[in-house]
């Protein structure tokens, strides 16, 4: 009888140590997992309760990201959520430049560039779009290229312009 209850002690306690070690593993993963997120939430974007609207008056830009993380060194990292699936070459050019902008705003709103911005498609493939002189230097370019006269290049086709919710304001449109 004495065998049988020190087997089961002993038992016990290796599944309690088993137990202690799988939550301690669990925390560590938790942790590691918190390390790659941007951040605590800032705002959000959201149908019915809007997040901010970031101004920046000196480069005529506006915008309001989906969501907005604090990091732990205070920058503010702007996420962009799509819900196609994630190309596999990495960010559309038109998404990669939608970030750009709200890394400038949060710049010129804040005082303080982010590092970077992220943008989360719908089957959950994330890309960041690191805010560099880089990004800055194409983003201005094309702001730029935005504000100069329409210089008649487009190709106007009937099928596309139909669709195109900047039909009624286009002087391009396809008849």
């Amino acid at each position: 009888m004495a065998l049988g209850l020190s087997a089961g002690l002993l038992l016990g306690v290796g599944a309690l140590i088993a137990l202690a070690v799988l939550v301690a593993a669990a925390r560590a993963l938790g942790r590691l997992a918190e390390d790659r997120r941007p951040g605590a939430f800032v705002a959000v974007d959201l149908a019915r309760a809007p997040g901010p609207r970031l101004v920046a008056p000196r480069y005529r830009l506006a915008g309001r990201p989906d969501e907005l993380r604090r990091r732990p060194d205070g920058r503010v990292v702007p996420v962009e959520f799509k819900s196609r699936d994630g190309p596999a070459g990495g960010p559309l050019p038109s998404h990669r430049i939608q970030v750009a902008a709200y890394c400038l705003l949060i710049e010129e709103t804040t005082g303080r560039a982010p590092p970077f911005g992220l943008v989360r498609y719908g089957d959950g493939t994330e890309y960041t779009v690191p805010w560099d002189a880089e990004q800055r230097a194409e983003l201005l370019r094309l702001l730029g290229e935005l504000r100069q006269p329409y210089d008649g290049r487009a190709r106007p086709s009937a099928r596309r312009c139909a669709r195109c919710a900047f039909r009624p304001g286009c002087d391009a449109a396809a008849v």
